[in-house]
């Protein structure tokens, strides 16, 4: 960092300015600590913005960063910690457990935290008799498919979990949240279950980076 003047360093600059004078570029040097030789910190941070900016780094798995020289396994797990919790700020309030009474606020309620994974997930948002939000679990990784999401999974945890009604919802990486012929069928399925099982099944949402489907907007839940 000797070529940047004392003052405008990123360190220097948060403490004299705060974190919102900072750049991406300057609060991700800021978490890696120092460059390499030769290299500052803001350089290697900007090589690794430098495929995608921000947007690709909160979809960016260990492996991708490590590619990149300078960044061993520490300094990855460092950049995606601080990742993971600026994603759990978005979703964790205070003690009151948001209410969700729409497809739009179950949405904007998961967007921030699986919208933009790398990878297909499939989850439950469990709630409770005033739809309030208990948790939300992840059960499966990988392309969807009913013979990797079975009824027993989603009512086990939602049974465990004491919820009165749930949410189903999965990640699309491709940024399009149609749903597929495999979504229709698997949503059906486990709305049928849920009848069976005492426990609502509200809706299933599919996230797409800021996008969503919502099978109970489309009146298809």
């Amino acid at each position: 960092m000797k070529t940047v003047a004392i003052h405008d360093r990123p360190r220097e600059k948060l403490e004299r300015l705060g974190p919102g004078a900072l750049g991406d570029n300057e609060l991700l040097a800021i978490v890696l600590g120092h460059g390499r030789a030769n290299v500052s910190a803001l350089d290697l941070a900007n090589a690794i913005l430098a495929d995608g900016g921000l947007r690709a780094l909160l979809r960016a798995r260990p492996g991708e960063l490590l590619r990149l020289p300078g960044i061993g396994v520490a300094r990855a797990a460092q950049v995606l910690a601080a990742i993971e919790l600026g994603r759990r700020s978005f979703t964790r309030g205070d003690e009151v457990r948001p209410q969700l009474s729409s497809p739009r606020s179950v949405a904007e309620y998961l967007l921030p935290q699986f919208g933009n994974r790398a990878v297909e997930q499939f989850g439950v948002l469990l709630l409770d008799t005033k739809h309030r939000v208990l948790r939300a679990s992840i059960l499966s990784v990988g392309t969807l498919d009913a013979s990797i999401v079975h009824p027993r999974e989603v009512f086990r945890e939602a049974t465990a979990a004491g919820a009165a009604a749930l949410v189903l919802f999965h990640n699309h990486p491709s940024g399009d949240p149609e749903p597929s012929d495999e979504d229709v069928r698997l949503t059906e399925r486990l709305a049928a279950a849920g009848i069976l099982m005492g426990i609502d099944v509200l809706d299933h949402v599919i996230l797409a980076d800021v996008k969503y489907y919502s099978f109970r907007e489309q009146r298809r839940c």
